[in-house]
């Protein structure tokens, strides 16, 4: 009969759990991916893109917010489903027939346990393939009809060949207005430069080529091929026009790009090739420190004060200065030609290092993320579920606003561990981790304190502390009086 009592609660704590998790969790979901597509919606609608794309642009972008919505989901269920219990009193009657916290929150436990493992799963397997087919799709969308795309006060090379200069731009018609466009399709020291008013970019019925419309403009075009012509005396014409169309090859089409283009960036790997690469850029940034290095030591700073010749020493500032002017000259030309040789040589090395450290980081950076999702699952369902039970209350008031102040703590300093890993100020170990060392404690505290049906939150213990404080206090102010 004790063992089918048993069973029941771990039943009946498992379904209130499940119940609240799978709502909040698709709650929590949709806030997110409404945010995230409200940042993208100006890059989406209005492009004619099929809705079956967009559908599986949104898919996509949701298994990519998975990550955030999970741990916020099972915090919110956790403290609601525990003060909900707290606040029928099923917690007090369960811990009055000799049932501990802990043995209440056993199944819930094992519960956690295995979406931990889950979560690290769907990291490691599914999130690279999501981000690396929403990447896919944003890209396609955003080459899908350019006129749209072209910003405002950049440059712009979308288009093969060209590239656009926009002032300003009327929403409503469409139109581009006060543009420079460079057309390189000769090459770049013959380029053709058209300045326009206005210009339409409309793509052909086929789409397979862009119409190109300038309204009241000028065009600069180059009239030799000779590149031995100084820059004086180079022929150009210059033409005034109130209309001009130009019909250049553009496919429109809606495309999806390839997933290759992907493969090789750190979204796109699970755990084994992050290990692997990871490996593989550290060799390799040790080899070419320790190659730069000797490089400039044997090579390039060679004493030069002193120089041996037929085991005769010589003084390299005397015979400097005995040479004669021309020769002098032409020497001090030379080291300062070797010095700029040296500079540059400098900062192609130390570019090559910087750009091996970037790719590290991004890299380490996406490897802790595949440990750091499970754990704080784990670690938010110990501070929502004693949470819970020391608050006493259920429904959406408390929990939610606990909760989202929680989840934000955390957010803030997972983002600020994961920037000045980025900057090189934390190790990546140190700035991936920070969030959960500083949440684990609070997990700790709060799950003591519900296990000791602690009155951590109620108001009336706070009095009475600071009642018996005064009344202490009083007495000894009384005693130093006298």
């Amino acid at each position: 009969m004790k063992l089918f009592r048993i069973k029941k609660i771990d039943f009946y704590v498992l379904k209130n759990f499940l119940a609240l998790f799978f709502a909040t969790f698709f709650i929590c979901s949709f806030i997110l991916i409404m945010q995230f597509l409200w940042m993208r919606i100006g890059e989406i609608v209005g492009k004619g893109v099929p809705f079956l794309s967009i559908l599986e642009f949104f898919f996509y972008s949701w298994l990519s917010l998975v990550p955030l919505a999970l741990p916020l989901a099972i915090l919110l269920a956790s403290l609601m489903s525990f003060g909900n219990m707290g606040e029928r009193f099923e917690l007090l009657a369960m811990k009055s027939a000799g049932i501990s916290l802990f043995r209440i929150m056993r199944s819930l436990t094992v519960f956690i346990g295995l979406i931990c493992v889950g979560a690290f799963v769907f990291s490691n397997k599914v999130i690279p393939f999501a981000q690396t087919r929403m990447w896919a799709l944003l890209f396609s969308i955003r080459e899908k009809s350019p006129e749209l795309s072209i910003p405002v006060g950049e440059f712009y090379s979308g288009i093969n060949n060209m590239k656009f200069y926009v002032r300003e731009k009327d929403r409503k018609t469409g139109a581009m207005i006060n543009i420079m466009v460079y057309d390189f399709s000769h090459g770049f020291d013959n380029a053709n430069v058209t300045t326009a008013d206005t210009i339409y970019v409309k793509a052909t019925e086929d789409n397979m080529n862009l119409r190109l419309i300038f309204i009241n403009g000028e065009t600069f075009e180059n009239m030799s091929d000779n590149n031995n012509l100084s820059a004086g005396s180079i022929p150009y014409r210059r033409e005034t026009f109130k209309r001009r169309e130009v019909l250049i090859d553009f496919d429109s089409n809606f495309n999806v790009m390839s997933d290759e283009f992907l493969e090789s960036q750190h979204v796109a790997k699970d755990l084994s090739r992050l290990t692997r690469d990871i490996d593989s850029i550290g060799n390799v940034q040790d080899s070419l420190r320790k190659r730069y290095e000797n490089k400039l030591i044997t090579e390039k700073f060679k004493p030069l004060q002193m120089e041996t010749i037929e085991n005769v020493v010589y003084n390299a500032d005397s015979l400097f200065l005995n040479l004669e002017y021309p020769m002098m000259h032409r020497a001090a030309i030379n080291m300062d030609n070797s010095i700029k040789m040296i500079e540059s040589d400098v900062e192609y090395n130390c570019a090559v290092i910087i750009d091996s450290d970037d790719y590290y980081l991004r890299h380490a950076i996406e490897w802790h993320r595949k440990f750091t999702l499970s754990f704080a699952c784990l670690i938010f369902f110990f501070i929502g579920a004693p949470l819970g039970a020391i608050i006493r209350k259920g429904g959406l008031g408390m929990p939610v606003v606990i909760s989202v102040l929680m989840f934000i703590v955390y957010y803030i300093i997972d983002t600020t561990g994961i920037k000045m890993a980025q900057e090189f100020v934390l190790p990546v170990f140190v700035g991936l981790w920070i969030s959960s060392a500083v949440l684990l404690p609070v997990g700790i505290f709060l799950t003591y304190k519900a296990a000791k049906d602690s009155t951590l939150f109620n108001a009336e213990s706070y009095k009475l502390f600071f009642k018996k404080m005064k009344i202490v206090f009083m007495s000894k102010l009384k005693r130093e009086i006298k």
